[in-house]
């Protein structure tokens, strides 16, 4: 893999303008008029995930050639402006590890992007060690992220002008940064390969993020549990849900899943049991103590829960396809010097594992590579498969 070892550009370190806040018609209609016309957009949002019981974007920053942008979407604001800028194909998105961010786009909005621009998957296609976006901008232009904010509540209002000034620097950047890895892509013949990424990058599935009372069977230790404390663990892990939706708090906020396996564990009937529970505070005895007791002992007069079948095990000849696969997956990359993943993603592999395909056609047809994987490494996968030209 590459490390990162260029020579900081000491135009990009100089402080930076002030931003402008969005967060009232006047400034959108400001910012709309900016962003009509321009040919590049930098973009990141920050979230709350650490704070809520469902994420929700809490800020978006924009920044054009010449202004970086704050927008409030809290404040109430007609953002479908912004909307049709990402859906604009003429203009160029930058993101950096953009996933996340179009997902949520996606959900409380339903935008979609065309023509990204990915920092984070240009810098894996390049083979960087560095692919964060506080290493990459130290690298290149000398410019040290802080971290002071990294986990703030962004959706809590006023911010703080140091909390904005922070957030301002996730888009600052990104132009300069996306014009030297774009250079660098297309110096060592890696633009399609990019361009292909990134617009698989673009089309985001949204996952399925709904409660399943039945995902506690994930957590480790909970398959080596007796039926008795397996009940009582489904008890608590309900209960959990339950007071996280209330006080609008992600799960972790509220008991964390070893302080749910320990009381599981214990099967206590009194409070005094809870003392030795990890976790568990005097605080959280006195909020919760009385309503986690009567989980358990509820659970106590249940049928213990059924465990999940197992799904059937696959084929042994698609087992060994997507060994074949893995394998040569793994060197072409280590010969590279870049993760596999960037080579073919694992869900295109077995994929082409169960489909078995015999021809180019039909791999074409599975239509999980790309144009430029199809050209570059279709022959490469049918022979693993045992294909003969």
């Amino acid at each position: 893999m590459t490390s990162a070892s260029h020579s900081p550009d000491a135009e990009t370190d100089k402080p930076l303008a002030p931003f402008r806040l969005v967060a009232d018609a006047a400034a959108w209609d400001v910012c709309l008029a900016d962003l009509r016309g321009m040919s590049q957009l930098a973009i990141d949002l920050e979230a709350n995930s650490m704070f809520a019981y469902s994420e929700r974007a809490c800020l978006i920053q924009l920044s054009t050639a010449s202004t970086d942008y704050i927008i409030d979407p809290l404040a109430g604001l007609d953002l479908s402006g912004l909307g049709a800028a990402l859906a604009d194909p003429t203009v160029e998105k930058i993101f950096h590890a953009a996933e996340y961010d179009l997902i949520l786009l996606r959900r409380d909005y339903d935008w979609s992007l065309v023509n990204l621009f990915d920092t984070m998957w240009a810098a894996r296609i390049l083979g960087y060690r560095q692919m964060g976006l506080a290493g990459l901008l130290e690298a290149f232009f000398g410019v040290r992220l802080s971290k002071r904010y990294q986990k703030a509540n962004w959706c809590h209002r006023p911010l703080s002008t140091p909390e904005l000034a922070y957030a301002q620097k996730d888009t600052h950047y990104l132009p300069a940064l996306r014009d030297r890895l774009a250079a660098e892509l297309e110096e060592r013949g890696l633009m399609a390969e990019a361009l292909e990424t990134f617009a698989e990058q673009a089309r985001v599935r949204l996952p399925n993020n709904g409660f399943d009372p039945e995902a506690f069977w994930n957590i480790n230790g909970v398959q080596d549990m007796t039926p008795p404390q397996q009940a009582a663990m489904r008890a608590l892990y309900l209960f959990r849900d339950r007071e996280a939706r209330r006080r609008n708090a992600p799960h972790f906020k509220v008991l964390s899943d070893r302080t749910l396996l320990e009381i599981a564990a214990a099967l206590p009937a009194r409070m005094s049991e809870l003392d030795a529970i990890h976790g568990m505070t005097s605080g959280q005895q006195q909020r919760y103590g009385r309503q986690l007791l009567e989980a358990v002992a509820e659970a106590r007069q249940s049928p213990p829960p059924q465990p999940p079948k197992r799904p059937p095990r696959l084929p042994d000849a698609v087992l060994i396809r997507y060994d074949r696969l893995h394998r040569w997956r793994k060197a072409r990359a280590q010969a590279r010097g870049v993760e596999s993943d960037v080579i073919v993603s694992r869900d295109a592999l077995w994929a082409i594992a169960h489909a078995n395909p015999h021809t180019a056609g039909e791999l074409a047809a599975l239509d999980v590579l790309g144009p430029w994987r199809l050209e570059r490494y279709g022959q490469e996968i049918l022979r693993e498969l045992g294909v003969r030209n």
